[in-house]
């Protein structure tokens, strides 16, 4: 029952839109015919057929002749001609108009193809999220849409001719708009399009009306009519500054100018009673039943969120707090300009021309790669609303965020359709969906953040995300991100990083002066300048020095606004103290203390009140000690030396690799490694007491100790075996920061 309610909801969204009809191949014929193509020569006919088309012949005849029509039996088609194409599901067809003819298919390989051009249906228009607000014209009986959209389809794919007629024609001929009684006139009726309008499917943008014979009066007329869609159907783009001052310059002199005045028009009483706006309609909904309309998905929000600390700036010290943390989204993105410009190039390019590409991201933590995309396709959607772009879906994968790689193809499924269905149920639609063409389909920009976490063990997940965007129809767009350059080479098979692509964007980490600059733009709108530039300066080449991570830096310098403003209260406290100690009420004032004049004490005592405790060097030395002095940091300078060498081994292997997951037996040929070539000689001394040994002494048991403490998980089935798996479970920048400037642990690798 399962698999053939799989079955219907695949067939459903595969044959969205086609026209229902009970008479298949009933023009054609029931027996198969081979195709000949219809020369211009006086309409004669070729010898090369669909089954058997040669080299020779096309080189001694094709070439030297146009070909504008094909035959099959008695069925006879020709460029210009509205033709009827199977879809997936027996009985619904899709329509076109034939523009051209090939004797071979978009791969070049030796097919008997025709070029088509689309119709659309109503229900057929995808209405993405950047396009909700778009509304979709009220449709007559049989309606359809004529796009400029272009597909190459085999000949064995035609099912008939369709049956064209304009408003006029249409209403001359079903006068009701409903289908005769008969069976001959219903079948024809099935076959028959009413087309009054053109539309840009991808931004819904619909044309004024026509009127179809007029426009379409055979094939000399093809060109024509795709030059007049592409007109009538262009975005409008905005005016540039340039046009807009000398639009108002224009206007200004136009105003200055002397007009004769004109005399007014008196209106009269004679004004008709305005009727009602309601639109009429041959369908009327019943009042006694309820409409329920599904809410469209919702997409994954884009990055344009600033967090507005309105509500939080009592004083300077808690407005510094909220703009200094991480999670608030400025209204730009500093230092990263470049980059910026290199994603919104390649993204832009692959939207507009509707093609597929993959594109990885690579850099440390906290150097701006994930804010980057968001604020490059927040920029390409404000385009999408001004209407200087196509329209495009948008959905982020996180690998943090999903408890099994493999519901990344439900993720997927559920922004493109909006059915929430099983990752296995998902994945074949999927592959059904891209491997099909569909000149309907928008693109769809596919962030994959935290790309090592969504790596299986046979990778099908990364291959099937990476092999999508080069199937020709797709119009899949994959961002993957990643901490490590080097991941593909390391991790993925040669199959996958093909498929990957040239396309790779390095994020370097910020340098103190991109840091300074990124703390100052924040810090800008504070009052009261309780930040010294030299302290922001000191704590960004500290930063700097280890990692150039931009979030520990806002870090560091978050905590040191906490400090001063602590050294602020305490101020306080004591001004307050010495006021009562002077005989001063610092109590809420009452009506009639108001009118009461102060001493003048009291005065001078006010104007002697000490400025606001600022942000030296002093205070984000203190705030680095307390990073660095945490409980895990104290721990971790403690450890033996033992201890020391088996976390740089598992750091080591970890960047070998590119993932964080481990063997023990791995991590202790790594240390093996690691200690023949430490400068501190202890290791040798005491470890390694011999040569051949394949591994140190005691790392078994200081592995146990890692655990119980809390720093390093282990597979619980597999502990102390050496094919246990094994992690970090604190962030390598912490093990980094706290051994750093370790003696112990010099030439093991943690100093980069």
């Amino acid at each position: 029952m399962k698999n053939v309610n799989a079955t219907a909801q695949t067939e459903k969204w595969s044959t969205r839109g086609g026209l229902t009809r009970e008479d298949s191949d009933d023009e054609l014929g029931y027996e198969d015919h081979p195709w000949h193509w219809i020369y211009a020569e006086e309409g004669s006919e070729s010898n090369a057929t669909a089954s058997a088309p040669t080299k020779k012949r096309k080189a001694s005849v094709i070439q030297t002749r146009k070909i504008v029509g094909a035959r099959m039996g008695a069925f006879t088609i020709r460029v210009g001609d509205a033709v009827l194409l199977k879809s997936p599901e027996q009985g619904k067809d899709w329509a076109g108009l034939v523009c051209a003819f090939s004797d071979t298919d978009d791969d070049g390989e030796e097919e008997m193809c025709a070029h088509i051009q689309w119709f659309c249906a109503p229900e057929e228009l995808l209405a993405g999220p950047s396009l909700k607000s778009k509304s979709i014209p009220e449709s007559l009986p049989n309606e359809t849409y004529i796009t400029a959209d272009f597909n190459m389809n085999p000949l064995t794919a035609i099912n008939g001719k369709a049956i064209v007629l304009s408003k006029d024609q249409f209403f001359q001929a079903y006068p009701s708009g409903e289908a005769p009684k008969s069976k001959s006139g219903a079948i024809k009726f099935a076959k028959t399009i009413m087309c009054r309008r053109a539309v840009k499917q991808r931004n819904m943008i619909f044309s004024e009306e026509f009127n179809w014979v007029e426009k379409c009066t055979g094939a000399h007329s093809l060109l024509d009519l795709l030059e007049w869609i592409e007109e009538q159907t262009k975005s409008k783009s905005r005016a540039k500054p340039e046009d807009q001052a000398y639009q108002q310059n224009k206007g200004l002199e136009e105003e200055l100018m002397p007009i004769t005045p004109k005399k007014r028009k008196k209106t009269t009483s004679a004004i008709s009673t305005p009727k009602s706006t309601a639109k009429t309609t041959n369908f009327i909904t019943p009042t006694n039943k309820r409409i329920m309309i599904r809410k469209p998905l919702e997409i994954t929000p884009l990055g344009t969120r600033v967090l507005s600390p309105s509500q939080l700036i009592s004083t300077p010290y808690a407005h510094a707090r909220t703009i200094l943390h991480v999670s608030a989204v400025p209204t730009s993105l500093p230092c990263r300009t470049v980059e910026f410009d290199t994603v919104y190039s390649h993204l832009h390019s692959a939207i507009t021309d509707g093609s597929g590409t993959c594109i990885y991201i690579s850099g440390t933590p906290g150097t701006g790669k994930t804010a980057t995309v968001r604020e490059v396709v927040a920029s390409l959607h404000q385009a999408v609303l001004q209407d200087e772009l196509d329209g495009f879906n948008f959905v982020e994968i996180n690998g943090m965020k999903v408890t099994d790689p493999h519901q990344s193809y439900a993720i997927l499924w559920e922004a493109l359709k909006g059915d929430r269905l099983s990752p296995t149920h998902a994945l074949s639609l999927l592959e059904h969906e891209f491997s099909h063409p569909n000149p309907r389909r928008i693109p769809c920009v596919v962030l994959m953040d935290e790309l090592d976490q969504l790596v299986t063990r046979n990778q099908g997940v990364m291959y099937n995300f990476f092999n999508w965007p080069a199937l020709r129809h797709s119009r899949l767009i994959v961002l993957a991100v990643a901490n490590t350059m080097d991941l593909p080479e390391r991790t993925l098979s040669n199959k996958i990083n093909s498929r990957l692509g040239l396309t790779r964007i390095t994020f370097p980490g910020y340098t103190h002066t991109q840091l300074m600059e990124i703390i100052s733009s924040r810090l800008q709108g504070v009052p009261g300048n309780i930040v010294d530039p030299d302290a922001v300066q000191f704590a960004s080449r500290k930063v700097a020095a280890v990692s150039g991570d931009a979030r520990r830096a806002l870090d560091i310098c978050r905590r040191a606004v906490e400090i001063a403003e602590k050294q602020a209260e305490g101020q306080q406290v004591a001004g307050n103290a010495g006021q009562e100690d002077a005989g001063f009420d610092v109590s809420t004032p009452s009506r009639t203390g108001r009118k009461r004049q102060k001493p003048e004490s009291a005065v001078e005592h006010a104007s002697s009140v000490k400025p606001l405790a600022r942000v030296t060097i002093a205070t984000i030395k203190a705030a680095i000690n307390e990073s660095t002095s945490s409980p895990v940091a104290q721990y971790l300078r403690a450890l033996p030396l033992t201890g020391k060498l088996f976390l740089a081994a598992l750091l080591a292997r970890s960047r070998r690799t590119g993932i964080a997951e481990a063997t023990v037996g791995e991590v202790f040929i790594e240390s093996k490694r690691i200690a023949d070539v430490a400068d501190n000689t202890a290791v040798q001394d005491f470890l390694i007491v011999d040569q051949r040994a394949p591994r140190l002494l005691t790392m078994g048991a200081v592995a146990m100790d890692l655990v119980d403490a809390g720093l390093v998980l282990m597979d619980v089935k597999s502990r102390g075996e050496r094919a246990g798996k094994v992690r970090l479970k604190i962030a390598e920048d912490e093990v980094r920061s706290a051994l750093i400037n370790d003696i112990e642990v010099k030439g093991m690798g943690l100093e980069a």
